[in-house]
C-alpha cells in the first residue's frame, strides 16, 4: 500500500541515510509532506531534492531532537515518522551522556510527541550493533530475528542504540488520543555503505596517508555482510508502507528486523579494498601484528586513557570492543524483512560497489590535496 496523501518526518534528514530516504520518498510517493529535523539544515540538500520534489511539500525544521516542544511542532498532523537521528560512536570520542541525551532521551520524547499528537506509525533505525559481536567475539553465520545470542555491549553507542530500540518497541499498540493505536517496529542494518559514507571516506584517508595502502585491521575470514544505504532506505519506505496495511500492520507492529542485501560476506578490510582498488590502492596482506599483540596494546591504550582522564582527555584510534568487532565473522539474514516487508534488495553488488567506487573518485582530488598539505 503507497503512502499517498500522507505527511511523514525524517529525523537525521540531512545524514548519510536520512538525506537519501527523503529523496526516495520523494521519487516514490504521492506524499503531501515530507517534514525533515536536523540540527541543521544544509542548503544544498534542499536543491538537490527540488528536480524530484514534485507537488509534495518539503518542510525543514532545525532544532534538536531533545527538544520536546519543536518535537511536537514536528509531529502535529503527520502521520509516519522515520527516526533515523542517532549519535554514532565506537571509539569513545563522544561522551556516555551526550550519546545517551541524543540517542535514547531524543527518542523517548519523540515517542512521547508521536502519542500526543496522533501519529500512526514509528519506524525505528537501529543497528546490528544491538546484537553485537560481544566481548567474547562468538561468531554468527547467516543469523536471523529468533538466533539466540549471548549479548554484552560494551560500546557505549551500542547501549544507548539499545535502549532506545527497546523504547520504541515497549511503545507498540499504545492508545492515542483519537483512539487509534501506535503501531512501531525497528530495523537493524548491517554496516552500511555507500556514497557519502563518512567511514569508508576515513578509510580511504588512511589509504593515501600510508601511500595507497590500506591498513589491514580485519583477518580474512572475520566476514561481515555490509548492506548499501540505497537498499536500506528501500527497506524503510517497505515497512512504513506495511505498517499502513491493517493485515500487515499487526504482523510487523512491535518486531524488529534484520536488513542486508546480496553483498558478498566479507570482512572490513577487505571490503573497503573492494571499493577502492579501481582507484589503485592496495591493501596489506595480513594485520600488522598479531591479533593477541593488539589486543594488549588496545588494553594498554585504554589503560592509559582512564589514567590520563582527570587531566586529559585521550581517545585511542582502537581499543578491545573494536578491535573484537573487526574480526569476527556476524552475517544476518534479511528474510524475513522480506517475507513481512516485502522487501527485496533493489541494487545488487555490482551497481551498489560502482556507486560507491565512483563517489570515492570524485572526492579523491580534494582528499590527496589535505594529505599533502599536513
Amino acid at each position: 500500500m503507497s503512502l499517498t496523501g500522507e505527511v511523514c518526518v525524517v529525523t537525521g534528514a540531512c545524514g548519510f541515510l536520512g538525506g537519501k530516504l527523503v529523496k526516495l520518498l520523494l521519487e516514490e510517493e504521492n506524499l503531501a509532506e515530507i517534514r525533515m529535523l536536523d540540527r541543521c539544515i544544509r542548503p544544498e540538500l534542499i536543491e538537490s531534492l527540488e528536480d524530484c520534489q514534485g507537488a509534495t511539500k518539503l518542510s525543514t525544521f532545525e532544532g534538536d531532537i531533545r527538544d520536546s516542544e519543536l518535537l511536537k511542532k514536528v509531529c502535529k498532523g503527520a502521520s509516519v515518522i522515520f527516526h533515523t537521528a542517532s549519535l554514532i560512536d565506537v571509539t569513545g570520542v563522544i561522551t556516555y551522556s551526550e550519546l545517551y541525551g541524543v540517542n535514547v532521551k531524543g527518542t523517548k520524547l519523540l515517542l512521547e510527541a508521536c502519542i500526543q499528537q496522533n501519529v500512526a506509525s514509528f519506524i525505528y533505525t537501529s543497528s546490528i550493533e544491538v546484537v553485537g559481536p560481544n566481548n567474547r567475539g562468538d561468531p554468527v553465520i547467516n543469523g536471523n530475528e529468533d538466533t539466540v545470542y549471548y549479548s554484552y555491549l560494551k560500546f557505549r553507542y551500542s547501549q544507548t542504540k539499545k535502549e532506545a530500540e527497546k523504547l520504541c518497541l515497549s511503545a507498540q499498540g499504545e492508545i492515542l488520543p483519537n483512539g487509534g493505536r501506535l503501531a512501531t517496529c525497528s530495523l537493524r542494518p548491517m554496516y552500511i555503505y555507500g556514497e557519502g559514507c563518512r567511514f569508508t571516506l576515513g578509510h580511504m584517508r588512511d589509504g593515501i596517508q600510508n601511500g595507497d595502502v590500506l591498513l589491514r585491521t580485519s583477518r580474512q575470514n572475520a566476514k561481515v555482510n555490509p548492506v548499501y544505504v540505497g537498499n536500506v532506505t528501500l527497506a524503510h519506505l517497505q515497512a512504513a508502507r506495511a505498517l499502513r496495511e491493517p493485515q500487515t500492520r499487526a504482523v510487523v507492529g512491535g518486531n524488529f528486523y534484520y536488513i542486508s542485501d546480496d553483498t558478498p560476506p566479507v570482512s572490513y578490510s577487505d571490503f573497503n579494498h573492494a571499493v577502492l582498488v579501481p582507484l589503485g590502492f592496495g591493501i596489506q596482506e595480513r594485520p600488522f601484528l598479531p591479533f593477541p599483540i593488539l589486543y594488549l596494546i588496545c588494553f594498554l591504550m585504554e589503560a592509559v586513557q582512564v589514567i590520563l582522564r582527570p587531566f586529559l582527555h585521550f581517545t585511542p584510534p582502537l581499543n578491545r570492543q573494536l578491535l573484537i568487532m573487526l574480526n569476527t565473522p556476524f552475517t544476518f539474514s534479511y528474510q524475513k524483512a522480506h517475507r513481512d516487508l516485502g522487501y527485496t534488495p533493489r541494487y545488487n553488488w555490482l551497481y551498489s560497489r560502482k556507486r560507491t567506487t565512483d563517489w570515492l573518485a570524485s572526492v579523491l582530488p580534494r582528499e590527496r590535496q589535505k594529505v599533502n598539505l599536513k
